[in-house]
């Protein structure tokens, strides 16, 4: 099956469970206005990205058990794919609104739509609700319905715990410097990004395959040890292209210097900047100005971040790779149940090595 086809079939979920969403909120008496928002709301923010979280769970489910899933099995794997994306919509509808955001994936922001403006707040609200609904609907009877439940209930605070982090390191119209440091960065990688991206859509792909925890090594605390690096091996990445990437390499404009970013390249630099380059990326550091931008970006040249970054990138794919080679080649789990496999690790790491976009 191409991309294209994959990302067919779990948009026809989509279509399913959004359509489950909008009968219940009929069923409750909600008039036709307030339907047609929901509606609204659910098609605008939930299926326009790239869908690689979600899409995660189902290749993960298949990668367990070794074969092509039954259509019950794809489906209850894609619906909790469908829950992953619903968490990221209500996590960047939310975050449009604090950061002041003017377009996501190619439209203008939700809050920016005439008549929405803070409402996309409930709105936000209602997605993240839509995830818990979902599991009810459909899991309610499964035995790891409460696991589920408290993974997407564990993993969205990690996720806001990140995103404090973010805001009071590195709010745009205040530029500090001194707040900055690599271990920050890791922190806020760690809390806002990898865990929701990295280690979720896999520890749901474990839990509906019936992946029990263990007090000696435990598949989920191994998933994790993996999979943490490995997001933030990601994050990096991101950072580094933001700065390093031309816009028709990476489909955008980086926008981190200016953004006063908290980026692993601004940290890389501060760590290893002269007292002179240091007073240089002060007084230019976040400033929306090209010509400031610029300066920003020779220190970063002068003091070798392209290198620093080719050998980071090299070294954390021996550490990961490492990491995935203590998985047991037979796979890590209980005999006669579903185990965890090398093989889902190393997809994850081969589709992001090297990636230029």
């Amino acid at each position: 099956m191409s991309k294209a086809e994959k990302r067919a079939k779990f948009e026809a979920v989509f279509t399913a469970i959004r359509d489950e969403l909008v009968e219940y909120f009929k069923s409750q008496g909600m008039p036709a206005d307030a339907t047609a928002w929901f509606t609204q709301n659910l098609d605008y923010n939930v299926p326009g990205g790239k869908l690689n979280r979600g899409l995660s769970v189902v290749d993960t489910v298949e990668i367990l058990k070794g074969r092509a899933l039954t259509d019950e099995e794809y489906f209850k794997s894609a619906v909790l794919g469908w829950c992953v994306e619903l968490l990221q919509a209500f996590f960047l509808v939310s975050d449009d609104v604090m950061d002041s955001s003017i377009t996501r994936r190619g439209q203008p922001c939700w809050y920016r739509n005439e008549g929405v403006g803070l409402i996309a707040i409930n709105d936000a609200f209602l997605l993240e609700a839509a995830i818990y609904w979902l599991l009810k609907k459909h899991f309610r009877a499964d035995k790891s319905y409460v696991n589920l439940i408290e993974l997407f209930h564990e993993t969205s605070f990690q996720t806001e715990i990140g995103q404090l982090l973010d805001l009071i390191t590195a709010p745009e119209d205040k530029v500090d410097l001194s707040k900055f440091s690599l271990e920050r960065h890791r922190l806020i990688v760690l809390y806002k990004t990898a865990y929701y991206s990295f280690y979720l859509p896999v520890a749901l792909a474990m839990y509906l395959c019936g992946i029990s925890h263990r007090d000696a090594q435990d598949p989920y605390a191994l998933a994790s040890s993996i999979l943490l690096p490995l997001g933030e091996y990601f994050q990096i990445q991101d950072d580094y292209l933001d700065y390093a990437g031309t816009p028709e390499q990476i489909g955008k404009i980086g926008t981190d210097i200016v953004d006063n970013k908290c980026s692993w390249c601004i940290n890389t630099a501060l760590a290893v900047a002269n007292p002179e380059q240091r007073a240089v990326l002060d007084a230019s550091y976040g400033r929306k100005d090209a010509a400031a931008e610029q300066r920003v970006k020779d220190i970063f040249n002068a003091v070798g971040v392209h290198e620093k970054y080719a050998k980071y990138e090299e070294d954390a794919y021996k550490r990961i790779m490492g990491l995935i080679q203590t998985i047991p080649e037979a796979g890590l789990g209980v005999e006669g149940e579903v185990k965890l496999k090398r093989e889902v690790f190393v997809s994850f790491l081969e589709k992001i090595y090297k990636r230029q976009k």
